[in-house]
C-alpha cells in the first residue's frame, strides 16, 4: 500500500478509535458486531476449512488470526508458535499485529495481551480494523474511497428505486429495501421488487439475508429483529456486510466503466473554442461599436445657422461612405464564421454553439437594427431642421421687414398725437383737424393687421425655437407698448377735437375725399410693395408656377390702381384750384391728411419699378426648380435601372442556390462569378450617390420619378452582397460537408433532386409538410413525436422550414456511421452481456435515471432472430434495439418522382 493509502486509512481511522470507546458500551451494539464480524470472519476462514465460534476466546491463541490475515491478504506470515503458554500466544498475536501495522494501519491502545486475555472490546476494535484495511478501503468510485466511496456506490445503484434513500449506514438501511434494491439491481432474477412494502422491515431484512446467503455467497451476517429493534443499528455491522455485497458484485464494474463511456462520448474541440472566442471578440466589437454610434446618430442637439447644420449633414454623409461599409462587411463575415463553426461543430458531432448573452447572431441583428433605425432618424432630422432652420430665416427676415416697415409709420405718431394745435386754431382749422383725425384713426385701424402679423410672427419664432428669440421679442413688445400707447392717446385726441368741434362748421370736403380715398390707396401700395418685396420658398415648378400666376393676376390689377391714383391726384388738383381761385387761408396743406401727391406718385413709382424686379426673380427660380427637376430625372433613370438589376441579381442568386447545374465547385465557380460581377457594378452605386448628393446640396426632398430612395438602393445593395456571401458560404459549408461524410456528387446531386421536388414554393427550403411528404417518400414510417425529435435536429430555430444545408446534415447523419457510433454500439453490446438486445431494466440499472429514459423513448422493439415469436415482455426486460437512431440506405432516395407520388406509408425495414 503506497503511502497515500496508509494516510487516508489512518485518517479514517484516527476519530473511529476514540468513537469506539463510547459506542462499545451500547449492548445492543456489541451485540451486532459480535454477530456481524464473527460471520465475516467465518465467510473467508471457511476458505480454509476451519471458523469460529466465540469472537474474543477463538483468536486468543493468534492462531486463527494469523490464518485470516493469511486469507484475506493472499501472503504468508511468520511461522506460529505451537506452544500453549501465554508467552507463545502473545508472540503469535504480535506476528499478526505486526503485519496489520505493515499494511500501513495504525494501531491504537489495540497490544497483544488485551487479545490474548479475551477483551471483546479490543478484539471486536482489531476486527473492524482489519475489515476496513482488507474489505473496506480499497473501494473506489469516482475518486472516492472508503467510507464515501462505498456510500455513494450504494446511492448509485438505488437511484432508480422508490423508498429508497441510502444518506448513511445505519438508520438508511432499517426497512431493509436498501438490501433488497442492490440485489434486484444486480440479479432482478432473485427478488420481486414490485411487491416489497415498506412498512414491513422484518420481510425485506430477512428476504435480502436469505438470497444473498443462497445466491451470492454471502453469510447471514446481522439479525433482522436486531436492526428493526435498534434506534440506530451499528455503522460499523452495517458497513461490514454491505462491503461483502460490493465484492460480490464487483464484476459489474466492467459494465459501470463502459456506461461512463457512453456518458462521456463528447469532448470539446480546442480549435472549436479558438473559433468561439473569434467569434465572441468580433461580436463584442462590433456591439461597441454600434453602442458608441447610435447616440451619435441620436443626439438631437439642434445647430443655430444653416452652415452647423450642413456641416452634421455632411458628417453623416462621410459616415456612410467611409465609417458604416467596413461594419457591414465586419457584420457578414461574422455570420459566416458563425456559420462555419456550426458546420463543424455538426461535422465533429458537438453540441450547437450558443454564444455568451447578448452576443447571439439575433442580438447582433437587433443592434444593427436599431442603428439603422437611428440612422434613418437621424437622416429625416437632419433634413427636418434645415428646413425649420430656412423656414426661421424667412420669418425672421420677414419679420425685420414689417417691423421696419410699421416703425417707421409710427415715427412722429405719438407726437403729432400729443400736439395741442387745436386750442389755437381757428374754427376751421378745428374742423379740419377733427377731420384730419378721423383720418388717422383710419389709418391706425389699417395697420393693425401689420401689427397682429408681426406678433403672429413673432410667436411662430418662438414655437420653432428660433436663436435670437429674446431680440425678436423685446423689439415685437416694443411695437406692441407703443401699438397700445397709440390707441390711447388716439382716443384722448378726439375727445379734446369733439370738445372743441361746436366751434368748427367749415369743413372742405374735397381735402376730406382726398384723405379717404388717398389713405387705402396709400396702404394697397404699401401692401403690394411689402408682397413685391417679399421672399419666397418653393420646392416644384408647380408652386413657382402658382407662385407666377399669382403675380400676373396683380399685374391685371394695376391698371384700375392707376385709374385711382388719377381719381386721387384730380381731387387734389381740384383743391388747389379751389384754393387759388377762393383765396382760401389754407396754408397749401391737406388738413385731413399727410399723404401728398408726390408721395403717392413717389410710391406709385416704386410699385412700377418692383414689379419686373419679382418678375426677374420669378423667371430665375423658375430657372432653379428646372435645374433640380432635372436633377430628380437624372437620379430617377439610373435609379429604376439598378434597383430592378439589383432584384433581378438577388433572384437569379437564389435560382442558382436552389438549380443543379454541375458539381459544388461549379456551383460555387458560378457564385464567384456573380460575386465578381456585382463588385464590378460597384462604380454604378457610387455615381448614383453623387447624384444623391447633389439633389441633397440642392435641398431637393421628394421626386416623383421614381419609386427607388437612395436608402431603397443601399439596403438593396448590402442585401445582395450579403446574400451572394452568405450563398457561397453555404455552397463551401455543402463542399465540407460533403467532403467531410464522404458523399459522392451523384449522392449530393439526389440530395438536390429530392430537396427540390419538394421545395413546391421553390424558395430554397421546405415547410413542415413538405419535409413530412419527403420523409414519407424515402420510406419513414413514423409518429408525431419522431417527427418532432427530427424537427428539432433540422429546425433548432423552431422557424418551421427545413434549409437545404440542414437537409444534407440529416440525410449524411442518416447514411453514415461513424467510429464514435461503433464505439457506443461496443458499449451497449458490453451492458447488454454480449446479447444483440438491451432491455429497459439493463438501461435504467446502468446509466444513471435521466440517460437511461432517453435511450428507452428513442430505442425501437427489438424483433432479431433471437426473439421468440408470440413472447410478451414485462416493462423491465423489454428488449431494445441498440440504435438510438433509424437509417436508410442511400438508395432509398433514388426514386423516381413518379415512385414517390405512388408511394404509400409503410414499416420501414430494421
Amino acid at each position: 500500500m503506497d503511502h497515500y493509502d496508509s494516510q487516508q486509512t489512518n485518517d479514517y481511522m484516527q476519530p473511529e478509535e476514540d468513537w469506539d470507546r463510547d459506542l462499545l458500551l451500547d449492548p445492543a451494539w456489541e451485540k451486532q458486531q459480535r454477530k456481524t464480524f464473527t460471520a465475516w470472519c467465518n465467510s473467508h476462514l471457511r476458505k480454509a476449512g476451519t471458523q469460529i465460534e466465540n469472537i474474543e476466546e477463538d483468536f486468543r491463541d493468534g492462531l486463527k488470526l494469523m490464518l485470516l490475515l493469511e486469507v484475506i491478504s493472499g501472503e504468508r506470515l511468520a511461522k506460529p508458535e505451537r506452544g500453549k503458554m501465554r508467552v507463545h500466544k502473545i508472540s503469535n498475536v504480535n506476528k499478526a499485529l505486526d503485519f496489520i501495522a505493515s499494511k500501513g494501519v495504525k494501531l491504537v491502545s489495540i497490544g497483544a495481551e488485551e487479545i490474548v486475555d479475551g477483551n471483546v472490546k479490543m478484539t471486536l476494535g482489531m476486527i473492524w480494523t482489519i475489515i476496513l484495511r482488507f474489505a473496506i478501503q480499497d473501494i473506489s468510485v469516482e475518486e472516492t474511497s472508503a467510507k464515501e466511496g462505498l456510500l455513494l456506490w450504494c446511492q448509485r445503484k438505488t437511484a432508480p428505486y422508490k423508498n429508497v434513500n441510502i444518506q448513511n449506514f445505519h438508520i438508511s438501511w432499517k426497512d431493509g429495501l436498501g438490501f433488497c434494491a442492490l440485489i434486484h439491481r444486480h440479479r432482478p432474477e432473485l427478488i420481486d421488487y414490485g411487491k416489497l412494502r415498506k412498512d414491513d422491515p422484518l420481510t425485506n431484512l430477512n428476504t435480502a439475508f436469505d438470497v444473498a446467503e443462497k445466491y451470492l455467497d454471502i453469510p447471514k451476517m446481522l439479525d433482522a429483529e436486531d436492526i428493526v429493534g435498534t434506534a440506530r443499528p451499528d455503522e460499523k455491522a452495517i458497513m461490514t456486510y454491505v462491503s461483502s455485497f460490493y465484492h460480490a458484485f464487483s464484476g459489474a464494474q466492467k459494465a459501470e466503466t463502459a456506461a461512463n463511456r457512453i456518458c462521456k462520448v463528447l469532448a470539446v474541440n480546442q480549435e472549436n473554442e479558438r473559433l468561439m472566442e473569434d467569434y465572441e471578440k468580433l461580436a463584442s466589437d462590433l456591439l461597441e461599436w454600434i453602442r458608441r454610434t447610435i447616440p451619435w446618430l441620436e443626439n438631437r442637439l439642434p445647430e443655430n445657422t444653416m452652415h452647423a447644420m450642413q456641416q452634421k449633414l455632411e458628417d453623416f454623409r462621410d459616415y456612410r461612405r467611409l465609417h458604416k461599409p467596413p461594419k457591414v462587411q465586419e457584420k457578414c463575415q461574422l455570420e459566416i464564421n458563425f456559420n462555419t463553426l456550426q458546420t463543424k461543430l455538426r461535422l465533429s458531432n458537438r453540441p450547437a454553439f450558443t454564444p455568451s448573452e447578448g452576443r447571439m447572431v439575433s442580438d447582433i441583428n437587433n443592434a444593427w437594427g436599431c442603428l439603422e433605425q437611428a440612422e434613418k432618424g437621424y437622416e429625416e432630422w437632419l433634413l427636418n431642421e434645415i428646413r425649420r432652420l430656412e423656414r426661421l430665416d424667412h420669418l425672421a427676415e420677414k419679420f425685420r421687414q414689417k417691423a421696419s416697415i410699421h416703425e417707421a409709420w409710427t415715427d412722429g405718431k405719438e407726437a403729432m398725437l400729443r400736439h395741442k394745435d387745436y386750442e389755437t386754431a381757428t374754427l376751421s382749422e378745428i374742423k379740419a383737424l377733427l377731420k384730419k383725425h378721423e383720418a388717422f384713426e383710419s389709418d391706425l385701424a389699417a395697420h393693425q393687421d401689420r401689427v397682429e402679423q408681426i406678433a403672429a410672427i413673432a410667436q411662430e419664432l418662438n414655437e420653432l425655437d428660433y436663436y435670437d428669440s429674446p431680440s425678436v421679442n423685446a423689439r415685437c413688445q416694443r411695437i406692441c407698448d407703443q401699438w397700445d400707447n397709440l390707441g390711447a392717446l388716439t382716443q384722448k385726441r378726439r375727445e379734446a377735437l369733439e370738445r372743441t368741434e361746436k366751434l368748427l362748421e367749415t369743413i372742405d370736403q374735397l381735402y376730406l375725399e382726398y384723405a379717404k380715398r388717398a389713405a387705402p390707396f396709400n396702404n394697397w401700395m404699401e401692401g403690394a410693395m411689402e408682397d413685391l418685396q417679399d421672399t419666397f420658398i418653393v420646392h416644384t415648378i408647380e408652386e413657382i408656377q402658382g407662385l407666377t400666376t399669382a403675380h400676373e393676376q396683380f399685374k391685371a390689377t394695376l391698371p384700375d390702381a392707376d385709374k385711382e391714383r388719377l381719381a386721387i391726384l384730380g381731387i387734389h388738383n381740384e383743391v388747389s384750384k379751389i384754393v387759388q381761385t377762393y383765396h382760401v387761408n389754407m396754408a397749401g396743406t391737406n388738413p385731413y391728411t399727410t399723404i401728398t401727391p408726390q408721395e403717392i406718385n413717389g410710391k406709385w413709382d416704386h410699385v412700377r419699378q418692383l414689379v419686373p424686379r419679382r418678375d426677374q426673380a420669378l423667371m430665375e427660380e423658375h430657372a432653379r426648380q428646372q435645374h433640380n427637376e432635372r436633377l430628380r430625372k437624372q437620379f430617377a433613370a439610373q435609379a429604376n435601372v439598378i434597383g430592378p438589376w439589383i432584384q433581378t441579381k438577388m433572384e437569379e442568386i437564389g435560382r442558382i442556390s436552389i438549380e443543379m447545374h454541375g458539381t459544388l465547385e461549379d456551383q460555387l465557380s458560378h457564385l464567384r462569378q456573380y460575386e465578381k460581377s456585382i463588385v464590378n457594378y460597384k462604380p454604378k452605386i457610387d455615381q448614383l450617390e453623387g447624384d444623391h448628393q447633389l439633389i441633397q446640396e440642392a435641398l431637393i426632398f421628394d421626386n416623383k420619378h421614381t419609386n427607388y430612395t437612395m436608402e431603397h438602393i443601399r439596403v438593396g445593395w448590402e442585401q445582395l452582397l450579403t446574400t451572394i456571401a452568405r450563398t457561397i458560404n453555404e455552397v463551401e459549408n455543402q463542399i465540407l460537408t460533403r467532403d467531410a461524410k464522404g458523399i459522392s456528387q451523384e449522392q449530393m446531386n439526389e440530395f438536390r433532386a429530392s430537396f427540390n421536388h419538394f421545395d413546391r414554393k421553390k424558395t430554397g427550403m421546405m415547410d413542415t409538410d413538405d419535409f413530412r411528404a419527403c420523409l414519407i417518400s424515402m420510406g419513414y414510417n413514423m409518429g408525431e413525436a419522431e417527427f418532432a425529435r427530427i424537427m428539432s435536429i433540422v429546425d433548432p430555430n423552431r422557424l418551421g422550414v427545413v434549409t437545404f444545408q440542414a437537409f444534407i446534415d440529416f440525410m449524411s447523419r442518416e447514411t453514415a456511421d461513424t467510429d464514435t457510433a461503433d464505439q457506443v454500439m461496443a458499449s451497449f453490446k458490453i451492458l447488454a452481456g454480449d446479447k444483440n438486445y438491451i432491455t429497459v431494466d439493463e438501461l435504467r440499472r446502468e446509466l444513471p435515471p435521466d440517460q437511461a429514459e432517453y435511450c428507452i423513448a428513442r430505442m425501437a422493439p427489438y424483433t432479431g432472430p433471437d426473439a421468440v415469436p408470440g413472447d410478451t415482455f414485462s416493462e423491465a426486460s423489454r428488449p431494445l434495439l441498440f440504435r438510438l437512431f433509424r437509417r436508410r440506405p442511400l438508395s432509398s432516395i433514388t426514386w423516381s418522382l413518379l415512385e414517390m407520388q405512388a408511394l404509400r406509408p409503410h414499416p420501414r425495414p430494421s
